[in-house]
């Protein structure tokens, strides 16, 4: 099992609307970064563990606890012309973006990220490196775990 973090800006889809959502589970679409699109295509797994974390707000920081609900399949916006993700170099037979399905779990305790910043458990988290805005991220199981236990996940 790998252990991820996903950011949602809550203004758009919060971890509220995730467990609101019919089967506490929805698409994870738009994603238009290759990096992000490769951990989706080629490295996540059904039952994967994911943080789900707030960005883009006042006090960003991880919301929630999720779990990937699919294997990767292609975004059906990329297709879509009037989708604000419609991508015309991607076609059915090449499609060029893929998705998971994300299912909510259970809100956490909300963890900011200026706590994420000062705890020493955590350096070298790739969400605390410089530099790093990717909207999917890997993150280590001594991590993940350091982290659900800040939210006060038992």
């Amino acid at each position: 099992m790998k252990y991820w973090l996903m950011k949602s800006e809550p203004d758009v889809f919060g971890f509220n609307d995730l467990l609101n959502a019919s089967n506490q589970t929805t698409p994870w679409e738009g994603v238009r970064n290759y990096q992000a699109r490769n951990y989706m295509r080629d490295t996540m797994k059904k039952a994967d563990k994911v943080l789900f974390y707030h960005s883009s707000t006042k006090i960003p920081g991880i919301a929630g606890l999720a779990k990937v609900a699919s294997e990767a399949y292609p975004d059906p916006t990329q297709f879509n012309t009037v989708s604000d993700y419609f991508d015309p170099k991607s076609t059915s037979d090449n499609p060029r973006w893929m998705m998971v399905n994300v299912q909510g779990i259970a809100s956490l305790e909300f963890v900011s990220l200026e706590t994420l910043r000062r705890d020493p458990k955590l350096e070298g988290m790739m969400l605390l490196q410089r530099g790093s805005r990717l909207s999917i991220q890997p993150v280590s199981a001594p991590h993940f775990k350091h982290i659900l236990k800040l939210g006060g996940w038992k």
